[in-house]
């Protein structure tokens, strides 16, 4: 049996969808096809896929060389800033295609603007129909080669837990820990974060996506760390939440009940089960215990080459897990001038369970 890389499955789907093209303008999806990343700003990126010819990339003029070491085989077309790019891709279409009826768009993650302008230099075609769902089914089964990536990036983020954990003092702040810990990530080559790496003291943490910030630690009181790390192309992402001191009995509870709704989560992922019923799992323990008002958002997340993946494990999502899924398992419990607790892992599913990418201890650890 021939098996069909990434990029000819997406023209095959092309294909079989009666479109002429796919314009690809996700830079995680363009990586994810041709090897191939770079945030382009302001400026336009695009990978083009035809139904029966071969694929270009388009690029500004400064990322051309860039794009041919990584070995894409096909054109690549660069523009200056002072030209229209629009009009540039629309000429490199037409000469492939005269007059194309049907080109299928990202549309999760196309502007209006860049889609009025796809449609001022080709008039007569079609953008109605929608890419995005076959991506998503595309690049949610991770390949063995993939998980050998997120399994090395987990080993780092728990490499960054250990730093940080380490830097740990009371009247230090949230930022210098984070920049400790960083620092000693970049000493050994990991020069990028999957995200920006969050350190919350006490109340502070009772913000879930609040950022880091000056606060300073205290004695008896929790930090909750969430970090990640890239590895060629692959992330990590895991949260921890660790105690300075000794912390007051009612965050001691808040973070025993979070705990359990973790491990037991994690201990039921498996093949056959819904994203609802493995998020369905962790709440129940949380709102048994009196703290379901304070879990705000869903379990868990997918994860790849970016920190947050289609699917969601939340209630409403009957989709079947399956093996070679990967998503976080995040329960976390908020309590506004009390505390914030989250206790985090990314798992990729297996034949019976789930394996996760980090390993740092999930009992509560004493730092300081």
């Amino acid at each position: 049996m021939i098996t069909l890389s990434k990029l000819e499955q997406v023209q095959e789907w092309t294909a079989t969808h009666q479109a002429d093209l796919a314009y690809i303008s996700d830079p995680r999806t363009i990586q994810y096809l041709t090897g191939f990343y770079s945030d382009p700003i302001e400026r336009v990126l695009a990978l083009v896929v035809f139904a029966d010819q071969d694929p270009f990339m388009f690029a500004p003029a400064l990322e051309v060389e860039a794009i041919k070491e990584t070995g894409f085989k096909f054109p690549v077309y660069g523009y200056l800033d002072h030209e229209d790019p629009w009009q540039l891709i629309a000429t490199q279409v037409k000469t492939r295609v005269a007059n194309p009826k049907q080109i299928v768009l990202e549309k999760n993650q196309l502007t209006v603007d860049r889609l009025e302008q796809l449609k001022r230099v080709l008039p007569t075609t079609s953008f109605d129909k929608d890419i995005t769902p076959y991506i998503n089914q595309l690049r949610v089964i991770k390949t063995p080669d993939e998980i050998e990536k997120l399994n090395i990036a987990g080993k780092w983020a728990d490499f960054a837990f250990e730093k940080g954990f380490a830097a740990v003092k009371a009247g230090r702040s949230e930022q210098q820990v984070v920049a400790e810990l960083q620092y000693a990530l970049m000493k050994e080559g990991i020069m990028q974060m999957s995200f920006d790496t969050l350190v919350q003291a006490g109340a502070h943490a009772a913000e879930p996506h609040g950022a880091t910030n000056a606060t300073k630690f205290k004695q008896n009181e929790l930090i909750l760390f969430d970090l990640g790390t890239i590895w060629d192309g692959y992330i990590s992402d895991a949260s921890r939440t660790v105690a300075l001191g000794t912390p007051t009995a009612k965050q001691r509870e808040i973070y025993d009940v979070c705990l359990e709704a973790q491990l037991t989560a994690q201990s039921a992922a498996k093949p056959g089960m819904t994203a609802a019923e493995l998020d369905q799992v962790a709440r129940s323990i949380i709102d048994k215990a009196g703290y379901g008002e304070y879990f705000i958002h869903r379990l868990g997340h997918g994860m790849g080459m970016s920190e947050h993946e289609f699917p969601s494990i939340m209630a409403g999502n009957e989709m079947v897990l399956q093996p070679g899924m990967c998503f976080s398992i995040e329960p976390g419990i908020y309590i506004p001038g009390v505390a914030g607790v989250r206790i985090e892992d990314c798992v990729h599913i297996t034949d019976s369970g789930c394996e996760p990418f980090t390993h740092t201890s999930k009992e509560l650890t004493y730092v300081g």
